[in-house]
């Protein structure tokens, strides 16, 4: 990547407003366990989403000679002060000041908003924190920078301080993230995406069925942290280099079976790990494991290539082909929305990534 030099002074004039609409990411091998800054233990792949995303907007004015701190400003999420994030976004902000030393010197106004639950597993910290680091970045570089790909290579970076996974939701359909054997192309510092994807995974389908609507009780970043002296670290690291690697293959040939496979080991794998760790947590529901197997008996009873996925969290992911999504849809609604909380579920696809709010 091009060394990008700080900007002290945004490229537009404020007071400036700027929006961007960004995705949020299901990993299919999964990245656990990280360290400074914002690096990942292993690689990782992921689906970008469609309709799991987050809007932001960000207004840029004169900072007021009354204010206090390092950073000036304020955040709202779906039209409601969150005094309670502001200690992310100041970590935030002090981890990229040195990319953008201006945000000491102007007041932001930071709205956003979601179109699924936030803290359920969903991967919102991804899709808030690459839209915010899309805006802030805009505001830098300016409007014209938008047709430079290294535009969006440099946000990816910036959303990785962020939020590690972040730096996957600016591109789509797949995105690697992480150092890994037989692609020189990945990297530690930002997400890349691969033009090796066979058509079938262009639009397949993510029901997301939410089992658990609630704030998880165990963060991200505990589990991430569980990881150093984790009695399988090693193991695991070694595994996800290797599954990353037979993913790629059957992403690029569109092999739906090893697919299945591969995804639902990392699946479990993950959770395993959490349950594994000193201390031990559980996120999945019961639920959780009624769908799953409710998943495995549909599979085997119709032969329809349809497999799950989980992130940290109790929700899941049933995942398939766009070709037979009449006939999923309609076996979910009937078999599987009853385990759902409210019986609330999102039907989503693989998207193309993040892009500009125009208005």
């Amino acid at each position: 990547m091009k060394e990008f030099s700080p900007i002290t002074q945004p490229h537009l004039s404020i007071p400036h407003q700027v929006a961007w609409q960004s995705p949020s990411n299901i990993a299919l091998v999964k990245y656990w366990g990280k360290y400074d800054p914002q690096l990942p233990a292993n690689p990782s792949v992921s689906l970008t989403l469609n309709q799991c995303r987050t809007n932001t907007s960000v207004w840029c004015g004169p900072r007021p000679s009354a204010a206090t701190g390092t950073y000036s400003f304020e955040f709202l999420l779906s039209g409601t002060p969150k005094p309670d994030f502001h200690p992310k976004i100041e970590g935030f902000f002090h981890r990229i000041s040195s990319y953008l030393p201006f945000l000491t010197q102007v007041h932001l106004r930071i709205e956003s908003e979601n179109t699924f639950p936030h803290s359920s597993g969903i991967a919102s910290s991804a899709s808030a924190m690459s839209a915010l680091a899309l805006c802030l970045w805009q505001i830098a570089r300016g409007a014209e920078a938008l047709s430079d790909p290294e535009f969006y290579r440099q946000a990816s970076y910036l959303a990785r301080l962020g939020s590690g996974s972040a730096c996957r939701s600016i591109w789509g359909p797949v995105v690697v993230w992480g150092e890994t054997p037989g692609i020189p192309q990945a990297s530690q510092e930002f997400g890349w995406a691969s033009d090796r994807v066979h058509p079938v995974f262009a639009d397949y389908q993510d029901t997301i069925l939410l089992i658990d609507q609630g704030q998880k009780s165990v963060s991200s970043t505990v589990g991430h942290q569980l990881m150093v002296g984790h009695p399988f670290a090693e193991a695991r690291f070694k595994q996800a280099h290797d599954h990353l690697g037979q993913m790629m293959e059957v992403l690029a040939q569109g092999d739906l079976d090893r697919f299945i496979d591969l995804v639902e080991r990392e699946a479990l794998t993950l959770h395993a790990l959490m349950m594994a760790s000193n201390p031990s947590f559980v996120l999945m529901k019961p639920a959780t494991l009624a769908v799953i197997e409710k998943i495995r008996a549909y599979r085997k009873a119709t032969q329809n290539p349809v497999c799950f996925t989980l992130d940290a969290g109790a929700n899941v992911h049933v995942l398939y082909p766009k070709s037979i999504s009449k006939t999923v849809l309609q076996w979910i609604q009937d078999e599987l929305v009853v385990y759902c909380e409210k019986e609330s579920y999102i039907c989503d696809t693989v998207g193309s990534g993040s892009s500009p709010i125009n208005g």
